[in-house]
């Protein structure tokens, strides 16, 4: 929801969420917080919300594709099934992100936040007791749920009000976070497979997100840094200094839209369909590339180790491609993304060998680490801070539908053939398509600073 001045202009920062008196309490907490700290308090809050997206990955596909030979071993379900349970929490997330973005807006990002914490934790564990399809699809659907929704817009939303002159690096930082997860969690589920089962895997990946990201996410998480006084990037005076790249970025200058007017523009929508796209390509890889290389007799071994590759090089990637996207036009960085997935894609086609698995697994995560940094600096440097996690909300069901349909794509099409060959080629067309898209995704128009809200 959009206030508007009396004298009809735009406020230049989120409107207060809530005037309950538990919110003003923690508020006093956070601005002595804010006092003591010797450096910007904006770096605790990124790295707060960033636990979030580190813990989000107890049901990231990645981690699912530990789950689907002992899953399909031992209960005789399909890949298609198993996949498909990560559809289903796409659609839900679908349905569901315009409201979280709404949310998001309305009664800020720590209460979405350490709800959406709690109830990933709850879905988690509760997965060891799942033993029907019907009871796995719930569990997980809600995982996945939480996972594409507001831990992926809430953290992004939450960075991008706190910086503007740094918005690429923090933003980088929050892909490291995230991809530093993606190492930890499913090694994590692999060892307690091999040691124990699959259920006590469930239990103890649930009993860490609530143990590292419940406590930060309630404790210190300021909306924004106006909220305490601060300004954003730690400037203390207008952000008008030169940045890096030679030119100037003006606190002043920030663009501001409302929704509704971001919702005119083709520029959004571009942006949202080329998320979308990548994201097939992105769930309909990660959840079946270790059944992907066992098939490929690789090995158990060496199909997990690429996948932690595959998350390493990620983590390695996500502060370059913070640089990247400071200094290169957004829709550039966007289509070089769009460029190197293509790369992987067909590389992975003919991968039979431990090298190849290792080297085509480093290339698209680097692929994969621009994919989550350069989409949400582009939403919030063409339209601002005021409606942020409104506009992240409209659009983010592209990447949930893109999850959903590409996980069970890979699945339907090895049911089919046999093979993944096709579903490779497919995400490269996917890619140039993207590419092509993205070319016309140039900076929209400032709009009229009237009521359109």
């Amino acid at each position: 929801m959009t206030t508007v001045e009396a004298d009809g202009s735009i406020p230049t920062k989120p409107a207060p969420r809530s005037n309950l008196p538990s919110l003003v309490v923690w508020m006093q907490t956070a601005q002595r917080l804010a006092q003591r700290t010797p450096f910007y308090y904006g770096w605790v809050v990124l790295f707060s919300a960033g636990s979030s997206m580190f813990v989000r990955n107890a049901t990231a596909s990645i981690t699912l594709a530990v789950f689907v030979y002992p899953l399909s071993e031992e209960l005789g379900w399909s890949r298609t099934l198993i996949a498909g349970a990560a559809s289903v929490g796409g659609l839900a997330a679908s349905a569901s992100s315009p409201g979280i973005g709404w949310l998001i807006d309305r009664y800020g990002a720590r209460v979405v936040l350490a709800t959406s914490v709690f109830v990933l934790g709850l879905a988690t564990v509760s997965l060891a007791w799942a033993v029907a399809p019907l009871t796995f699809y719930l569990a997980y659907g809600a995982g996945r749920m939480i996972f594409s929704s507001p831990l992926q817009i809430g953290p992004s939303v939450v960075a991008s009000r706190w910086f503007i002159r740094m918005r690429g690096r923090a933003v980088g930082l929050l892909s490291l976070m995230h991809s530093s997860g993606m190492v930890l969690f499913p090694l994590i589920a692999s060892v307690t497979i091999a040691f124990r089962d699959y259920q006590s895997a469930w239990i103890v990946l649930g009993v860490m997100a609530w143990v590292i990201a419940l406590p930060p996410v309630i404790f210190l998480i300021a909306e924004t840094p106006e909220d305490l006084g601060l300004k954003p990037d730690g400037d203390s005076a207008p952000a008008d200094s030169p940045t890096e790249n030679g030119g100037k970025q003006r606190l002043a200058d920030e663009p501001i839209w409302t929704a509704r007017q971001a919702m005119r523009t083709k520029t959004l929508w571009l942006l949202a369909v080329g998320v979308g796209l990548l994201f097939v390509v992105h769930s309909g890889t990660n959840i079946h590339l270790v059944a992907y290389f066992r098939d490929q007799d690789l090995g158990a071994t060496v199909a997990a180790s690429a996948i932690s590759v595959m998350a390493l090089s990620m983590a390695a990637s996500s502060v370059i491609w913070g640089w990247i996207v400071e200094r290169l036009p957004i829709r550039i960085s966007f289509m070089l993304t769009a460029a190197v997935m293509v790369v992987a894609s067909v590389s992975f086609i003919g991968a039979d060998s431990m090298i190849e698995a290792y080297v085509y697994s480093g290339v698209f995560g680097f692929a994969l680490a621009g994919l989550l940094v350069v989409p949400p600096v582009a939403y919030a440097d063409y339209f601002g801070r005021l409606s942020l996690g409104t506009i992240r909300g409209v659009t983010e069901p592209f990447m949930s539908l893109g999850q959903a349909i590409g996980a069970v794509v890979s699945g339907a099409i090895f049911d089919i053939t046999d093979s993944y060959t096709s579903a490779f080629m497919t995400f490269a067309v996917l890619g140039v398509v993207t590419m092509a898209g993205i070319a016309f995704a140039s900076r929209p128009r400032a709009p009229a600073a009237a009521g359109q809200g």
